[in-house]
């Protein structure tokens, strides 16, 4: 801060004896000592089910038959560095790539784990569905995290898409602000899906990603206290109506707050047809580039959640790949499930052009972009041709944002099946994030009672950053 002193003595350095508050909060800004430099957005690819990483990012090769995965290990574009041969884009971009994989926590169960995940808090008691709707009771998510760290903003400070974590009508709990509020939930797009109320339909649900007819952007703005803040400056603006200046931070704040930004970061029309086709014209490809859209936009935190909703409007973590799910296609085993277009094919093709794409655009620098489920894989292939749910060793993926490019932190066992060095806790993955992107995890809130908690209960791995 600039202090009373300070001002002074520079007041008196001015050769005319007036100043205006603009120049004073100027000269406070150009002497606020230099920071570090973070990632501004991050962007957050919620892989509901839990990606398994014997076939993805950790391949046990020599492990024996039942535990190894079918498919073949990958040279990438890093030496040494190995991935699953479904993943033939993403392996040409591992050099932008820190793969942990030491992720591990105890909970088996996927309305619990999924709190855990986004949270970074165990969930004290465990609420299994449909008693794991979300309250006000709840630690925040990553995204309300990254709300309250921010600061006011001109903009939300988060979104979730194509649609909140939920099904039958439920939102899973760790979704949204919790007990600090509902001005730090994501604003969220898209309709909660439930096949018994709305009828088989002859082909999947139209994609969400836009605003619905009754919330335009300004009520968005609203719901962050800008119209407040907007008050607030209207009143400053008419005590100093004889001067009729405006400075350049006001004038493009106004600007941008009056602006279509928002709206136009939602209409995939103003996208090259070229673009969409190598992103995929799926609901993933068009949420991964609808999420690179909405932070060059200015959005802070953008939340993807992979689902699949079948034509009777039925919510599938398809990630979650036991197998023998009869009513879904591809879904009698859990291999078929991975490499039907739900999973490996277009994360694969999503992926990579999100990373190719955030690099072309000078954009990867100041784009953290974190990958991660909720839980990872057995070790053992089941019965259905599949794995079953394992949290004991996982594997998450950071790129961009000041991470270590090209590098792998952690170890797991010949199997996969636990960690062997570094372990690492979903609330350090999240502090991870905070601070990849300048948000201080260590900073204090307090809960109904009063009480008070660090905003993320864990420690950044300093190591990749």
């Amino acid at each position: 801060m600039l202090h009373r002193r300070d001002a002074m003595l520079r007041l008196g350095q001015l050769s005319c004896g007036a100043i205006s508050l603009p120049q004073l909060l100027a000269m406070e800004q150009s002497a606020a000592a230099p920071v570090k430099k973070s990632a501004k957005s991050c962007i957050f690819l919620f892989m509901w089910g839990g990606q398994p990483q014997q076939d993805m990012w950790d391949m046990k090769p020599d492990a024996p038959e039942g535990i190894r995965s079918p498919y073949q290990s990958i040279q990438t574009n890093v030496p040494g560095m190995q991935l699953g041969e479904r993943l033939p884009q993403v392996a040409q971009h591992a050099d932008k790539l820190s793969i942990i994989r030491s992720l591990v926590h105890g909970t088996t169960d996927h309305q619990t784990a999924v709190y855990h995940a986004l949270t970074g808090r165990v969930m004290v008691p465990p609420r299994i569905f449909p008693g794991n709707f979300r309250q006000r009771t709840d630690f925040p998510s990553l995204c309300s995290m990254f709300s309250y760290l921010g600061g006011e903003s001109l903009l939300p400070a988060s979104f979730s898409i194509p649609r909140p974590v939920a099904h039958d009508g439920v939102f899973y709990a760790g979704t949204h602000g919790g007990m600090l509020g509902s001005q730090h939930d994501p604003v969220e797009l898209g309709k909660v899906f439930n096949h018994v109320e709305t009828g088989p339909r002859s082909e999947p649900p139209p994609l969400p990603l836009i605003l619905p007819d009754d919330v335009s952007v300004a009520r968005l703005q609203a719901r962050r206290g800008l119209r407040d803040l907007l008050n607030a400056e209207d009143r400053a603006m008419q005590r100093l109506a004889g001067t009729r200046t405006f400075d350049t931070a006001y004038e493009s704040a106004y600007q941008l707050l009056h602006s279509s930004s928002v709206s136009d970061a939602l209409n995939l029309e103003l996208e090259s047809p070229a673009t969409r086709d190598r992103y995929g014209r799926n609901e993933y490809g068009e949420s991964f580039l609808t999420a690179r859209r909405l932070v060059e936009a200015g959005i802070r935190m953008v939340t993807v959640n992979w689902m699949f909703i079948t034509p009777a409007a039925k919510v599938y973590n398809v990630w979650d790949t036991h197998g023998g799910l009869n009513d879904l296609e591809h879904g009698q085993t859990g291999y078929g499930m991975l490499e039907a277009n739900y999973c490996l094919p277009s994360f694969d093709q999503a992926f990579s052009a999100l990373l190719e794409d955030l690099s072309q655009r000078g954009l990867l620098d100041e784009t953290l972009v974190a990958c991660a489920g909720e839980f990872g894989r057995t070790p053992k292939i089941n019965a259905n041709n599949g794995r079953d749910h394992w949290p004991f060793c996982y594997s998450a993926v950071l790129a961009g944002g000041g991470v270590q490019g090209g590098s792998i932190y952690g170890s797991s066992d010949k199997q996969a099946a636990y960690v062997k060095e570094n372990p690492v806790t979903p609330g350090d993955y999240l502090a991870t994030i905070c601070h990849a992107c300048g948000l201080d995890p260590t900073r204090e809130f307090h809960d109904l009672a009063g009480r008070p908690f660090k905003i993320c209960d864990g420690e950044p791995i300093s190591a990749i950053l």
